[in-house]
């Protein structure tokens, strides 16, 4: 799922500053969607012997936010 181009994200990221739980039901998929599609990218570009998986970078990251 690719992250909208026209400004949902933010309108999202705004409402849900203040306090719309709807705002961030949305948004959350889209931004976990946005990690997986960097991770799948990033991990194609890793040497073929890492230890890293794309899931364990993606909890890493999401874990974070």
């Amino acid at each position: 799922m690719a992250l909208p181009l026209n400004g949902e994200v933010t309108q999202l990221l705004l409402d849900a500053s203040q306090g719309q739980t709807a705002a961030l039901e949305q948004l959350l998929p889209l931004v976990y969607g946005e990690l997986q599609r960097l991770a799948r990218h990033y991990m194609r570009s890793e040497r073929a012997n890492h230890t890293l998986e794309t899931a364990a970078l993606i909890n890493s990251v999401w874990r974070r936010v």
